[in-house]
């Protein structure tokens, strides 16, 4: 493996009137944020170093030659990372990682990608989507609409290119990104123009020790730093944020969405018509004229809504762009109609909760593709939904017991299934005319499968076999 080495420098950071000092950058994890945070480092003039203990994939492996960035891969050199000003950690690695301790016991700054890419956004504003559920559609039609209006916008984070890798390449007059508990969890600075909340439900506990209370408040990070010139996009239907809402002092804007009330400012569905109402502007549109169906996507649509509003983008629009935007790859994703039988993919459904809105939106008798890596869950929350719409489970997994253990009174049929062909033929033959077999695993895909992409396309292919 080549190595390259380069003189290091200071660079002199300020934000808020504080200076940052950084010299020697490492970037644990040589995955897209860790590259991007490479990328943009290097055009900076740190002296930058990447570790990754897995083996580095070859299109990132490409990039770090070109761009001359020293790199090692399938190990840590504990030793040199330790000696570090400052470390970018990848939003995969968690905090009970040994290297990440020690790098804590040393005091060394450990930051994320977003923090990172914040120093250099220059005068650009941010939208930032988090909630555990509805992120990627939410941030995917609020970029639409920015699109549909012509703004100077790119959609970054979860979805696409790093927030880093865009400012190094291609910088914008706005980004709008996708943001997870974990990118959240190493910021200091990070502050978003636009925050939007979707919902917090119970997810990912495994990284914040089992306690809720920690997940809760790493969401609520997003909102920590804006002030009085900031907006805070949130729904008040959700009692896990306005109960953790009270116990905060907040300095930002607040626009809350709801079904269930009228709100002065923020949006609201009454009557079947969304009212969104930004100072004295007023958005008005019946919900079906939506293009997203379901009362999660209801949720979802007020909230690129009224971030579309505080940008200043028109009105006709905002409604154009909500009425023709067409839903994501693997998140309630029609495949097709096959002997009568409609195929949905919602494979990037990697916990209950998102297994429960895609359950909620069905309106046909449904088979159920279940399974995978569990993290936790509690089948409880959707044994209502299933009972009243799923006509049998196919659990695609390696370890069923707990699906099969939990289901075995409430469905009549449940068959196991070790790949996506395999499910899809079983769920084929026990479908009707008038049925939907649905793809919403509940639970992360790494048994089976490379990532929740991976399980859509051999599920989708599998279908097009039938």
């Amino acid at each position: 493996m080549d190595h390259y080495y380069f003189t290091s420098c200071c660079i002199n950071i300020n934000i808020k009137d504080k200076i940052i000092v950084a010299k020697k950058l490492v970037i644990l994890g040589a995955g897209e944020s860790g590259i991007g945070t490479a990328l943009l480092a290097k055009q900076k003039g740190y002296d930058v170093f990447v570790s990754d203990a897995s083996v580095i994939k070859a299109i990132y492996l490409k990039e770090l030659e070109q761009n001359e960035i020293e790199f090692e891969s399938g190990s840590h050199s504990v030793e040199r990372i330790l000696q570090a000003d400052e470390v970018m950690k990848s939003p995969g690695i968690p905090e009970k990682n040994e290297l990440v301790k020690a790098i804590r016991a040393k005091g060394i700054p450990i930051i994320s990608e977003i923090e990172f890419g914040y120093r250099y956004k220059g005068e650009s504003k941010i939208a930032a989507i988090t909630g555990s559920n509805g992120k990627s559609t939410t941030t995917a039609l609020l970029y639409h609409i920015c699109k549909i209006a012509e703004e100077d916008v790119a959609m970054v984070g979860n979805i696409g290119y790093s927030f880093a890798r865009q400012i190094a390449i291609d910088p914008k007059a706005l980004y709008v990104i996708e943001i997870s508990s974990f990118q959240l969890d190493d910021i200091q600075y990070f502050k978003p123009d636009i925050a939007i909340l979707l919902n917090i439900t119970e997810d990912h506990l495994d990284r914040y020790n089992y306690q809720f209370e920690n997940y809760i408040k790493s969401k609520f990070r997003v909102i920590e730093n804006q002030t009085a010139l900031d907006y805070f996009i949130y729904c008040i239907d959700d009692e896990v944020i306005v109960k953790h809402l009270e116990l905060l002092t907040t300095n930002t804007n607040p626009l809350p969405f709801s079904m269930k009330q009228e709100v002065k400012k923020g949006a609201y569905i009454k009557n079947d018509q969304m009212m969104i109402k930004i100072q004295e502007e007023r958005v008005t549109m019946s919900i079906y004229d939506f293009a997203l169906k379901g009362k999660h996507n209801a949720y979802n649509t007020m909230a690129a809504s009224i971030a579309a509003s505080t940008l200043g983008i028109r009105k006709e629009k905002i409604r154009e762009a909500v009425s023709n935007f067409h839903s994501l790859e693997h998140r309630m994703e029609f495949v097709a109609t096959v002997r009568g039988v409609d195929f949905i993919n919602d494979s990037k459904a990697t916990n209950v909760n998102s297994t429960w809105y895609a359950l909620e939106s069905m309106q046909k008798p449904t088979v159920l593709i279940l399974g995978g890596v569990d993290k936790g869950n509690d089948y409880e929350l959707i044994a209502d939904l299933v009972k009243e719409k799923v006509k049998a489970i196919i659990c695609m997994g390696t370890d069923n017991k707990k699906i099969i253990e939990f289901f075995k009174d409430k469905v009549a049929n449940i068959v196991e299934a070790p790949s996506a062909k395999s499910a899809v033929d079983a769920s084929f033959e026990l479908a009707e005319k008038g049925d939907v077999v649905l793809l919403s695993p509940a639970c992360a895909s790494f048994d089976l499968f490379k990532n929740y992409e991976d399980r859509g396309c051999q599920f989708k292919e599998s279908v097009k076999e039938l």
